[in-house]
């Protein structure tokens, strides 16, 4: 699943935005506007998430996720609110986007005669340059 797929799927009026003052960089204008965004999507409530998905995100997400079941986001490296809240949005969709997202199930497979040789050939290689830094007995 994509983030577009899932922006259209998900109702903006489903995620909360607040803004605060920030910290870190920006002088003055970090003391007197509030540019730090954070975005809250509550996960229970979504209508435009199957239950099945609901599921997988509140366990794939665990770590990031309240005990009310809130996805939280921050966003403070921008100037502006604006920017923080499209870069909140963004983190958001992308974070629902891989946890929704099925990896594909290895398959394993064996090594090929030739990688083989090649390997022996080069433990052999590398086993015949130490024999020759070794003192041998006889220059003693």
């Amino acid at each position: 699943m994509t983030s577009e797929e899932l922006r259209a799927r998900i109702p903006a009026n489903e995620l909360f935005f607040t803004a605060t003052r920030s910290s870190g960089p920006g002088g003055q204008n970090v003391n007197k506007v509030s540019t730090r965004i954070e975005l809250r999507f509550r996960i229970p409530d979504s209508s435009g998430l199957s239950e099945n998905e609901k599921d997988i995100i509140l366990l794939k997400l665990k770590n990031r996720i309240n005990s009310d079941g809130e996805l939280i986001i921050v966003s403070r490296s921008e100037r502006t609110q604006l920017m923080n809240r499209k870069k909140a949005e963004e983190r958001f969709f992308r974070l629902m986007a891989e946890a929704l997202t099925r990896k594909p199930v290895r398959k394993p497979t064996k090594a090929t005669a030739a990688s083989r040789l090649k390997r022996i050939e080069k433990k052999k290689q590398r086993g015949a340059i130490k024999r020759l830094r070794k003192i041998s007995e006889a220059e003693d």
